[in-house]
């Protein structure tokens, strides 16, 4: 099971993406950027960032912590905005907590350089769990000290939203030509090599078990959390083996530029810090 928290202070709203999710202090004195099961894209889209987050930390690569959150929504009586208000009010109880990355800056391509393995172990995960949404317009991705970190899972796994045809969707192409990493000369072929044979039944089954019953239970179609929690894993399964052969990847689809020399100096003078 996830470490749970329980929130004891609203610090503040992040109004980057349509969630809106809230940086949120802890029993445990860390900060948390916290996703809520009020937001519009509700439970489903937490779902989706625990199976994904937690599928990605056992494959090597860097996610925030995720926990269970516990939030009570009298912590935010002092936010002023009337539909944040309205948000917190209606996530009182079980949300998700990730881990803030205090001095972490976004990534951009065109300033911060990936080598072509981790740029391919990247695009390979995204292809496996059906994430549209790291972007060179929105990459999702942090540089925190040094190092490169994954965000924001929520929209990923979407044919979740209609299991009857899941497999279906499933296995259609995965279109990377506008990935945030496609410019670094990622190879999927050699990282599906590296990471497919360690997406094993046993290793879904370890990452599906942390989903809360809560977020599971009703689903149409489905007689138990537990029935839910398999379907996720035999298409996590089915894809892990091919899913690089069907990554429609176009190398140099957008033009390389460099950054000028007064923000790769100010880049590495903040990363140094």
């Amino acid at each position: 099971m996830l470490t749970e928290v329980t929130g004891i202070r609203y610090v503040t709203p992040l109004r980057e993406g349509g969630s809106v999710p809230g940086v949120v202090e802890a029993d445990d004195l860390g900060t948390y950027v916290v996703k809520f099961t009020g937001a519009a894209q509700g439970r489903k889209a937490l779902v989706a960032e625990i199976v994904a987050g937690e599928l990605a930390r056992r494959l090597g690569l860097r996610v925030p912590e995720l926990v269970r959150f516990q939030f009570d929504p009298v912590i935010g009586l002092g936010e002023p905005d009337a539909e944040i208000q309205d948000l917190l009010k209606s996530s009182g109880g079980l949300n998700l907590g990730m881990d803030f990355l205090p001095g972490s800056l976004g990534f951009d391509p065109l300033v911060f350089e990936i080598e072509p393995a981790e740029a391919g172990r990247i695009v390979w995960f995204d292809a496996l769990i059906g994430n549209v949404d790291r972007s060179w317009r929105n990459p999702n991705l942090l540089i925190w000290h040094k190092d490169l970190w994954l965000i924001d899972h929520g929209a990923s796994l979407i044919w979740h939203h209609n299991w009857k045809t899941a497999e279906q969707a499933s296995a259609k192409p995965f279109d990377a030509a506008d990935h945030a990493l496609s410019r670094f000369s990622p190879d999927p072929a050699a990282a599906a090599a590296e990471l497919a044979p360690r997406v094993t039944e046993e290793l879904l089954r370890e990452v599906t078990a942390l989903v809360p019953d809560e977020w599971l239970d009703g689903e149409p179609g489905f007689d138990g959390p537990d029935e839910v929690r398999r379907a996720y894993e035999r298409v996590l399964l089915a894809r892990a083996g091919s899913v690089h052969e069907r990554i429609v990847l176009v190398a140099g689809q957008k033009p390389k530029q460099d950054a000028p020399d007064w923000l790769r100096t100010w880049v590495d003078g903040k990363a140094a810090k």
